[in-house]
Parts: C-alpha cells; sequence; structure tokens
C-alpha cells in the first residue's frame, strides 16, 4: 500500500520524536548513574569510627557548679559620734587587724564634756558626804530623844536621793568618757581595705550611710553555689553522714585548682524558681587566691565507686524508648541496650547492657546501623590503594618484571 505525502511526513515526524527521546533519555541516565552509584558506594562502604574498650575502674560521683566568692563578714565602717575628722591614719587597700587605729575625730568638745560630768559628779559626792554626816547626827538625836521623828526621816531621804544622783552622774561620766573613746575610730575586724570615702577636714556624722571605708575579710572566705534539686537527698544524706566534704575550686577553663576547702552548711529550702538549694563551702584562703565576688567552677565530690564498668559519655546515644551504644564487633557495629548508672565528668557507669572490653562507638555513628561494617582510621590507613583493588590487571600491565617485548 503507498503511504500518500501527507502520512508519510507525519510518520517521519513520528519516528524522529522517538529518536530524539530515546536518545535524551539514555544520556540523562547516563549521567545521573555514576552520581547515583557514588552515594550508594559511599552508604555502602565500610564507615571509619573511633572506639574504646569498656573498662573497670574507680568513678569519682561529682557535682559541677559554678559559684561565688563571699566574704564571711564585711562592714562599712563609721563614725559612732559627729565631729570633724582631724586624721586619715590607714592606706587605701591595706591589710589590718582588729582594733588597728584609722582615724580620729577632733576629741576637745567630748573631752569638755567628760570633765563637766565629772564636776557635777563631784559635787554631788561632797552633797552626799554631808548627808550622810547629818544623819549620823540625827540618829543620835532621835536616840536622845531631841528632834522629832519627821526630821531623821527628812534626812535619810535627802541622803538616799543625793545617792541616787551621784550614780546618775556616775553614768553621766562613763558615757563622756565612752563619747571620747569613739573620737578614735579603730577596725572592728580584720581584713582587707577598700577605697577610702571621706577626706581629712570634712565634717562627718554618726548618721552617714558611706562611711570612711569597707573592710572585707579575707581569710578565711566561702564560697556559695547551688545544687540541683534531683541531687539534694544524696548531698544532705552524704553531708550529715560523712566528715566534711572536699570542695575544690577552678579557674574558668576549670584547668587549674585555685584552692581547697569544705562543704559547710546547706540552706533550709530549696528555691522554687530555679530548683536548685543554695550550698557554701569554707576555705582557708591562705595565698588569698579567691577574691570577693569572683566567679568560679566548684567541684563537689560526693562519693567514689569502685570497680565499676565505665564508657565515655559520647558513646551513648538516646532513643524514644531505650538507652543504646554501638559496638565493634568482628569489623561491624551492633546496637547493645544499656542501663546507665552515675554519671560523672565524660565518663558513665554501665550497669548491664555490654561486658569489660567491648569495643564502644564514639565517632563516626550517624553512619552506623546495626550489622554495617566498620573500621577504625589505623586499619583504613592500611588499606591497599583503591586503584589496585578496584583493577589489577591494569596495574600489572605496568610492572617492571614484564617485558614490554
Amino acid at each position: 500500500m503507498t503511504l500518500s505525502p501527507r502520512n508519510s511526513l507525519l510518520a517521519l515526524g513520528i519516528a524522529t520524536l522517538l529518536v530524539v527521546g530515546g536518545v535524551m533519555y539514555l544520556s540523562s541516565r547516563d549521567s545521573t548513574s555514576p552520581e547515583q552509584a557514588s552515594k550508594r558506594r559511599g552508604w555502602n562502604a565500610p564507615a571509619v569510627v573511633r572506639v574504646e574498650p569498656a573498662k573497670r575502674g574507680n568513678l569519682d560521683v561529682l557535682i559541677n557548679a559554678i559559684g561565688t566568692v563571699t566574704p564571711l563578714n564585711t562592714v562599712i565602717v563609721r563614725s559612732r559620734v559627729d565631729g570633724v575628722l582631724n586624721r586619715i591614719v590607714f592606706e587605701e587597700g591595706a591589710a589590718v587587724e582588729r582594733g588597728d587605729l584609722l582615724a580620729e575625730i577632733d576629741p576637745l568638745p567630748y573631752e569638755a564634756q567628760l570633765e563637766q560630768a565629772e564636776g557635777k559628779l563631784q559635787q554631788n559626792r561632797a552633797k552626799l558626804e554631808n548627808a550622810h554626816e547629818d544623819l549620823t547626827l540625827y540618829e543620835n538625836l532621835w536616840q536622845q530623844d531631841s528632834i522629832a521623828r519627821q526630821q531623821l526621816s527628812g534626812q535619810r531621804a535627802l541622803a538616799n536621793e543625793l545617792m541616787g544622783t551621784v550614780r546618775t552622774n556616775e553614768a553621766e561620766v562613763e558615757d563622756a568618757r565612752l563619747q571620747l573613746s569613739w573620737t578614735r575610730i579603730t577596725a572592728p575586724l580584720s581584713g582587707k581595705l577598700g577605697l577610702r570615702r571621706v577626706d581629712q577636714g570634712n565634717l562627718i556624722s554618726s548618721g552617714d550611710s558611706d562611711g570612711l571605708v569597707s573592710i572585707t575579710q579575707m581569710q578565711p572566705i566561702a564560697v556559695n553555689f547551688t545544687v540541683p534539686e534531683v541531687e539534694v537527698s544524696v548531698l544532705r544524706r552524704v553531708h550529715q553522714a560523712s566528715p566534711p566534704l572536699r570542695v575544690e575550686v577552678l579557674d574558668r577553663d576549670k584547668q587549674q585548682v585555685l584552692a581547697v576547702g569544705q562543704l559547710t552548711t546547706l540552706d533550709n529550702q530549696i528555691d522554687t524558681a530555679t530548683g536548685t538549694l543554695r550550698v557554701r563551702a569554707r576555705f582557708d584562703n591562705e595565698d588569698l587566691a579567691l577574691f570577693p565576688n569572683q566567679f568560679v567552677n566548684v567541684r563537689l565530690r560526693i562519693k567514689t565507686l569502685n570497680a565499676v564498668l565505665i564508657i565515655p559519655s559520647d558513646a551513648v546515644q538516646y532513643g524514644t524508648t531505650r538507652t543504646y551504644v554501638y559496638v565493634m564487633e568482628d569489623g561491624k557495629s551492633y546496637v547493645r541496650e544499656v542501663t546507665l548508672g552515675a554519671i560523672s565528668d565524660n565518663r558513665v557507669e554501665v550497669v548491664t547492657g555490654i561486658d569489660e572490653g567491648d569495643l564502644v562507638i564514639l565517632e563516626g555513628l550517624d553512619r552506623l546501623r546495626d550489622g554495617k561494617q566498620v573500621i577504625t582510621p589505623d586499619s583504613d590507613a592500611q588499606r591497599p590503594p583503591r586503584n589496585s583493588s578496584r583493577n589489577p590487571s591494569r596495574n600489572s600491565s605496568r610492572s617492571p618484571s614484564r617485558d614490554p617485548s
């Protein structure tokens, strides 16, 4: 049957489209197949991992926290009397002992008050002495029935009144002497002085809130920190049953121990806002390594677990329903569900799930699955080159032992 020119052109166009479509399909398939093959080879290739054996040893159960160095005592030295500040005898930032003289206030007004009080006391003592002599005379006259009883009673009352006046004057003298002693301002405790807050020559008052200078006790000194609520019960039990717990203070990098002290005080309630308990430790601070209001890292050793199975915390994986690790056996990775115990300082106790000596995998976990082939960096470095393993015949053709002719 002979096709018409129109049908021939239509058939030729359809055939051309089929040929072009087939060529495009084959070319796209060839362009993507190497990448897909590479991905498949990468996923199926052995994963490079780092392993560490599970070991038995001692695990220190620690509490790590951030603390604040707090002085046990801090005072602001204030004047207890009013007057002109005659002189200041301390140096800013110096260390002082309790009772050291710090400053002096003009004593003249208080010396005058003391003299007035002593003068009144002397006058009334003389009156009291005269009243006692008159009372003795009146008693003799009363026995002789020479005076009325009312006169004797009046003289006795006068003597008692003067005795009360003398006691009041004696108290006034002591008060004036005390006021005079307060013109010498001394250190109420041993510690380190701060910056001076008033200059010599100023008129100061006992009501001044700023005071003259502050003194902070440096030895011993305390560190306050907080403990999570979940650890409070264990801490209370150990604190009550054991000798004082050892507390270490470290620098910001946690590389150097600044001071070692003892746990002294647990607060009486948990802070509901943070769910923590405030705790205080005491340090001798003999080398003055701790400074007030300094932020430090605190490490509190609660107890030591002996001969327990320990692995690095990085090896532990947490699923929705289980806790597990990957172990390496015969060049493959396998999942092992584990039960954990105490965790401390990037180490964790394993109660069940693995045995001593099992190689737990620490790195390369994102590419692992149960039964996947794995290698360590050492074994990967010892493998033969990829070219020689993939095409040995090609390499052998270049061997110098073969005669090229």
